[in-house]
C-alpha cells in the first residue's frame, strides 16, 4: 500500500490519492490535496488564507509543527484614510450574525508560504507534479456538494459582495447550486505561474505587488513589507502522555492544542471508559471538563501568545499543580448542584478544512486550513481570493485593528498526532471553530479510552458545552436530555449529525495496516492507495 487520505470533499482526497499513486510521499499528498481544497471547498477555504501542520518524520522519529497562520498587517505603513471594512449579516435562519469583510479584514496569508515549506522540506516529488491535481481541478472545474452548496447560500452577502467573486460563485445571477460546476480558470493560471516560480511569487514576486496595489487602491492594510517579512513557523509540538500513548499537539499560535492537552491532562485520571459512553455519567464529565477550560482559558492562559516566552506559558499552564487544581474544582463540580455559569469563550473561523494523509513509511501529516469567510473580492486578475481574519469578532475580543503588525493571530486549529512506542498511530483534526477542540478531544477518548475503531470513533455522536447550553448531536437517547435537564443543564438536541460539532477527518495504524475515516459532517471522503497509478 502506497498511502491513505482523508479530506472533506471527494476531489480533495482524490487528489492526494493521485499524488500519491505518483510516487508522491504523505506531504507530497497533503499538500497537494490542500491546494486542491481551494477549489474543491471554495465555500470554506481559500489560497490567500493561513494554516497550521503537524508531520511525523519517521526517519527522524520526531514531528515537527508548520505554522503558516496569518498576522496583523502593517509594517512600514500608514493606515487607509478610509479602511474597506464592512458588516455584513449572514442568516443562518433560527439567528443572524455579523462578518466583516472588505480588504481592511485580510490579514497576511500565509498558506502559500506553510504549504511550499513542508513539500520544500520533506516532500518528494516537484512542486509543479504536486500543484498538478489542483491546476486541473481549476481548469476543468468542480461540482458543488449538497453541503457545500448549503455553506455557500448561507455565505451568499459575501461571495456576491463584488462583482468579480460574484462572477465566480454567482455567474448566472444566483450562487451556484447543487451538482452544477464552479470553474476557477484564473487561479489555475496562478497556480502554473506558482508551480514554476515558488512561493517568492506570492511574497516578494509579481503576485505579491499585485496584491499590495490592490490593498494600497482599496483601503486595505496589507503591505510589501507584510508579504516580504512572513515567515513560516517551525516549532516542537504540545507533548501530553494519554493511555500508554504520546498525543502531540501544536503550540500557540494553536490555542486549541494548548487547550486540548488541558483537558486531556483534565480527564486521564477521571477514567472517562467507567461511563458507558453518551450516557448522562460521561455526558456530565464531558461537559464540565469543557466548562473548567473555559474557566482555566479565562483565568490561565492569557499570556499564551505567540513568541519566545510561549513555551513557559504553555508549561505553566499545564503543570501539576494547575491542572490538579482545576481537576479538584471538575471533581466538584459533578457532585454539586446547582451549576455555575459557564465563561464566554471566544472562538473563531468557522470555515476550515482539515486533511490527514499517512505512507508506506509511516510518515504522517495532519493539515488544518482556514481563510475565515473569505474577504468578499478577487486580486485583479489572479483569481486569488483573501481571508477575513480581521473581520473575525472572536479572534478580537479587544476590537478590530488593534493589534500590532507582525502579530501572529491566534486559532482554534488543531493538527494532530498520537505516537505508540515511537511511531505514529493516528492523525486526526478537525474544523469548526471553538467546537474542534470539543470533538477532537471526544475522538481522541474514543479510540485511546473506549477502544472504538476509528470510522466509529467519527461517527459517534458528539456534545459541546458553551456559553451555558449543553448541545447533543442526533443519535444520543433522548432519555438522557431528560435526565441532564434534571441535574439543570439547559439541553438543546439536533434531530441529526451536523457540521456544527466539527468533522473530524482521520488517519491511523490498526491491525498492522493504515486505515482512514472521513467524518460525513462535512463531506469527509477516504482514499486508500494500494498501487501506483
Amino acid at each position: 500500500m502506497r498511502g491513505v487520505i482523508a479530506a472533506g470533499h471527494p476531489q480533495t482526497a482524490a487528489a492526494g490519492a493521485q499524488i500519491l499513486g505518483r510516487g508522491g510521499n504523505a506531504v507530497d499528498a497533503a499538500v497537494g490535496a490542500a491546494f486542491a481544497s481551494f477549489i474543491a471547498e471554495a465555500v470554506l477555504v481559500n489560497i490567500g488564507g493561513g494554516g497550521m501542520a503537524q508531520v511525523f518524520n519517521p526517519a527522524e522519529g520526531r514531528s515537527t509543527v508548520y505554522d503558516f497562520f496569518s498576522t496583523m498587517p502593517g509594517l512600514n505603513g500608514k493606515p487607509p484614510d478610509k479602511p474597506d471594512f464592512r458588516r455584513i449579516l449572514v442568516d443562518f435562519g433560527p439567528t443572524q450574525q455579523p462578518f466583516f469583510i472588505g480588504r481592511a479584514s485580510a490579514a497576511v496569508p500565509g498558506v502559500v508560504a506553510g504549504l511550499c515549506q513542508m513539500a520544500a522540506d520533506l516532500g518528494r516529488l516537484p512542486l509543479e507534479q504536486t500543484l498538478r491535481p489542483a491546476i486541473e481541478l481549476a481548469r476543468q472545474g468542480v461540482e458543488m456538494t449538497p453541503a457545500l452548496a448549503y455553506v455557500a447560500r448561507i455565505l451568499t452577502p459575501i461571495f456576491t459582495d463584488t462583482p468579480g467573486l460574484a462572477a465566480i460563485f454567482a455567474p448566472n445571477g444566483r450562487m451556484v447550486q447543487t451538482g452544477e460546476r464552479l470553474r476557477l480558470p484564473q487561479l489555475a493560471d496562478t497556480l502554473e505561474r506558482l508551480a514554476h516560480h515558488g512561493p517568492d511569487l506570492f511574497y516578494t514576486g509579481d503576485i505579491a505587488r499585485q496584491i499590495v496595489a490592490d490593498q494600497q487602491a482599496h483601503g486595505g492594510l496589507i503591505t510589501e513589507t507584510d508579504l516580504r517579512q512572513y515567515r513560516v513557523r517551525r516549532l516542537e509540538p504540545v507533548a501530553v502522555p494519554y493511555r500508554g500513548r504520546t498525543v502531540l499537539l501544536p503550540p500557540p499560535a494553536s490555542l486549541g492544542g494548548v487547550l486540548i492537552a488541558f483537558m486531556l491532562r483534565l480527564l486521564e485520571p477521571l477514567e472517562p471508559a467507567r461511563f458507558t459512553h453518551n450516557r448522562t455519567g460521561h455526558i456530565r464529565l464531558l461537559a464540565e471538563a469543557m466548562r473548567v477550560a473555559n474557566q482555566a482559558r479565562a483565568e490561565q492562559a492569557a499570556d499564551i501568545l505567540p513568541g519566545p516566552a510561549q513555551d513557559e506559558a504553555v508549561r505553566r499552564f499545564l503543570s501539576d499543580a494547575v491542572v490538579s487544581r482545576y481537576r479538584q474544582i471538575l471533581t466538584r463540580r459533578l457532585a454539586d448542584t446547582p451549576l455555575p455559569p459557564d465563561l464566554p469563550a471566544p472562538g473563531g473561523p468557522s470555515s476550515t478544512t482539515h486533511i490527514s494523509t499517512a505512507d508506506a513509511d509511516g510518515m504522517v501529516v495532519s493539515v488544518t486550513t482556514s481563510a475565515g469567510e473569505c474577504a468578499g473580492f478577487v486580486v485583479g486578475d489572479t483569481g486569488i481570493t483573501l481571508n477575513n481574519m480581521l473581520g473575525e469578532i472572536d479572534l478580537h475580543p479587544q476590537g478590530f485593528h488593534r493589534l500590532p503588525p507582525g502579530q501572529r493571530l491566534s486559532t482554534m486549529m488543531s493538527p494532530v498526532i498520537v505516537l505508540r512506542g515511537g511511531q505514529a498511530e493516528l492523525a486526526v483534526g478537525s474544523g469548526g471553530s471553538n467546537r474542534l477542540r470539543t470533538a477532537i478531544t471526544q475522538f481522541l477518548s474514543n479510540v485511546l479510552d473506549f477502544g472504538m475503531d476509528l470510522q466509529t470513533a467519527v461517527d459517534a455522536p458528539r456534545v459541546h458545552f458553551e456559553e451555558d447550553v449543553l448541545q447533543l448531536e442526533g443519535g444520543i437517547d433522548a432519555a438522557v436530555a431528560g435526565s441532564l435537564e434534571q441535574y439543570g443543564y439547559r439541553v438543546n438536541c439536533w434531530p441529526d449529525r451536523n457540521m456544527f460539532f466539527g468533522g473530524t477527518h482521520a488517519v491511523a495504524r490498526q491491525n498492522h495496516r493504515w486505515t482512514a475515516a472521513g467524518d460525513a459532517r462535512r463531506g469527509g471522503t477516504v482514499e486508500v492507495v494500494v498501487n501506483g497509478e
